[in-house]
């Protein structure tokens, strides 16, 4: 892999990882045109994904020093009789929340990986990833006022966006947007539907590279390069930065109707250059 090919990725993966286009699609159909065989580039993905995971540390540390903290606290009050105390300790609750969302992501994960890891070389179900996604979006900015902050929020609330995050596997539905779209859905605050989606992406980021990387050690057997490694994790990371700082005022302004148009373009264009080129 070159440096223009690592930077190129690198920009994908951070920009898509946060901005609701999916960044499984984006290098999916880079990796296409570029030529490149996906096992051959495996660890590279991988590490592309932890340089977006660095993003979500900068950006929320704060919140996740708070959770880590809570952590503690929480298994001191269990020991000692006190209970969860989730309505008088909303950080714990948000801790709790993030917990609860992750395990139908997993379990998902877990059954349907090798489906889901099958669609990445079709470019025809990428596309039509694509216009769901689009339709998500498109009609999220429809919904009536969000007014539901982590007190108000409930476990189904929690489990539903958990659920959207583990369909958002499929290549061509964005992770963050299924799961932004589910926070609207559910009544959440626009500000805090973004913070919840972004934090509740750090066990899924980290969860799929855990699980990725026996196959990408073995993959990359014949040796991977460390300096076009080394500058796309950091592209990625950078880039990731940027687009959690678009996200934030992309969604508190209601301006997710314009990422709409374009998935359905690229969408449309994928299922066309397939059907063309089969």
């Amino acid at each position: 892999m070159t440096y223009f090919e690592a930077i190129i990725l690198g920009v994908v993966q951070g920009l898509a990882e946060f901005l609701p286009i999916s960044s499984s699609g984006h290098l999916a159909l880079l990796q296409h045109f570029f030529g490149v065989e996906s096992d051959r580039v495996l660890m590279f993905t991988v590490m592309l994904h932890i340089g977006t995971l660095v993003s979500v540390f900068v950006m929320y540390w704060k919140d996740i020093w708070a959770l880590i903290k809570e952590l503690f606290l929480m298994i001191a009050d269990l020991i000692t009789g006190k209970g969860l105390r989730i309505k008088e300790r909303p950080t714990r609750k948000l801790g709790l929340m993030i917990i609860w969302a992750t395990i139908p992501t997993t379990v998902m994960g877990l059954l349907f990986n090798d489906f889901f890891e099958s669609l990445n070389s079709k470019l025809w179900a990428i596309g039509i990833g694509w216009l769901i996604t689009g339709c998500m979006l498109y009609f999220s900015e429809k919904l009536g006022k969000s007014v539901k902050d982590i007190d108000k929020m409930n476990f189904r609330n929690g489990f539903f966006i958990g659920v959207l995050q583990g369909i958002a596997i499929c290549p061509g539905i964005s992770r963050s947007g299924s799961t932004m779209v589910g926070g609207l859905i559910t009544g959440l605050k626009r500000d805090f539907a973004v913070r919840f989606a972004f934090l509740i992406s750090i066990p899924s980021i980290l969860g799929a590279a855990v699980l990725e990387i026996p196959a990408a050690m073995k993959a990359s057997s014949a040796g991977l390069e460390m300096g076009p490694l080394i500058a796309g994790v950091v592209v990625s990371a950078v880039c990731g930065i940027l687009a959690i700082k678009a996200m934030i005022r992309v969604v508190v302004d209601q301006k997710l109707k314009w990422f709409a148009y374009y998935v359905w373009a690229l969408g449309v264009f994928t299922i066309v250059y397939n059907v063309v080129t089969a």
